[in-house]
């Protein structure tokens, strides 16, 4: 899972750091950074919270196939 910022969407409610600070950050001005882009699986539930609390939709979650472990 990966998780993207639209920074021109975002105003700063903040309520994507207050529920998965794991995941999302604050800025200088209170408008969310994202802390890890690419989502560990023990966070990915914290990083879908923070996302679908946005207010202005300015985060988005990409999902896709995890890379494989090479098996030799």
């Amino acid at each position: 899972m990966r998780v993207r910022l639209d920074e021109d969407a975002c105003v700063g409610h903040g309520r994507c750091y207050e529920m998965a600070p794991e995941v999302y950050g604050e800025d200088e001005r209170g408008h969310c950074r994202i802390e890890r882009e690419e989502v560990p699986p023990e966070l990915e539930e914290a990083a879908q919270i923070g996302a679908d609390n946005c207010p202005e939709r300015a985060i988005s979650i990409e999902r896709g196939a995890r890379p494989r472990a090479r098996e030799d």
